[in-house]
């Protein structure tokens, strides 16, 4: 006992290791935590004094994590989990009333999940009715006042004062290794449907001095994702979906704007349980530096 009471989790060390396999390095682990990367490493090796293990490997070309590491990390997830709920349960006020949230599939196949299980544990009289479509279309359900608020995707420039931005990627142009594109002639397209602003810009902007020839169309980013992999075409993807052996294409096409995810809310939609829940929305995706998908 005397050994166990010796040794500490400290949270904020725990959410630096969780940061790290969120976003793949300490680099951007700290940015994301809004740390120097000395700071972020002082906390890993801190922890790693106080329980006498190695959690980062340190070779080049070996695993970002030690088995110690990994270990830790499943733990490190239920501990800052049960660490904010008892934060929120305890600062909390008795909220009543029926939200309608309106997200896109990015954010729905994310671990936005576990935030709105969260905040349903702890008000359970507050319903919370989610719809998932595309970000042009929850914007004009926004206008018309089906929605009390929606997660959406917009590019940077077009982000309005009361959003509020939870966080921001970069939007590429990307195909497999194996697809030759022909110098003069037109580039096969992997296009989302008619209601993603991703495709209107391609079709608009992005077609300034090439000519995009749309092979496939799909609503879905997991379909984009198999039909690039599969050698199909070039597709716009964000920096979460760019996985395996895609390549970034820089040459020919036009460099797309960068992307916000935000919080949107009607205009007339202002009450304490949607403020609740758009407050704790914000405050963890800033902690973890963003929403991961779910696998």
């Amino acid at each position: 006992m005397k050994e166990l009471n010796s040794r500490r989790l400290e949270i904020d060390a725990l959410r630096a290791l969780s940061a790290i396999r969120h976003h793949g390095g300490i680099t951007r682990a700290a940015a994301a935590l809004g740390l120097s990367q000395s700071a972020v490493s002082h906390k890993i090796r801190r922890l790693e004094i106080s329980l006498d293990c190695e959690l980062l490997g340190r070779k080049s070309a070996g695993p970002m994590f030690t088995a110690a590491g990994e270990e830790l990390l499943d733990y490190a997830s239920r501990i800052i989990g049960l660490h904010d709920e008892a934060l929120l349960s305890l600062s909390k006020a008795p909220l009543v009333g029926r939200l309608a949230l309106g997200l896109t599939e990015d954010t729905a196949c994310s671990d936005l999940a576990r935030i709105l299980g969260r905040f349903r544990r702890l008000h359970p009289n507050v319903s919370v009715r989610t719809k998932v479509r595309m970000s042009l279309v929850l914007r004009a359900m926004l206008d018309r006042g089906e929605l009390d608020a929606a997660i959406i995707q917009v590019f940077s420039h077009e982000v309005l004062p009361a959003d509020v931005v939870l966080y921001r990627e970069d939007l590429h142009w990307v195909k497999h290794p194996d697809l030759t594109l022909q110098q003069d002639g037109p580039i096969p397209f992997l296009s989302f449907d008619d209601e993603c602003f991703y495709r209107q810009w391609a079709l608009d902007i992005g077609q300034e001095n090439v000519v995009l020839e749309t092979v496939f169309e799909c609503s879905s980013a997991a379909g984009i994702v198999s039909a690039v992999n599969a050698s199909m075409g070039v597709a716009l993807l964000s920096d979460r979906h760019i996985r395996g052996e895609m390549q970034v294409v820089i040459d020919r096409l036009p460099r797309p704007p960068a992307l916000a995810y935000v919080v949107r809310r009607a205009r007339k939609s202002r009450n304490p349980a949607l403020d609740s829940l758009v407050a704790e929305i914000e405050r963890d995706t800033g902690r973890h530096g963003g929403l991961a998908l779910a696998v």
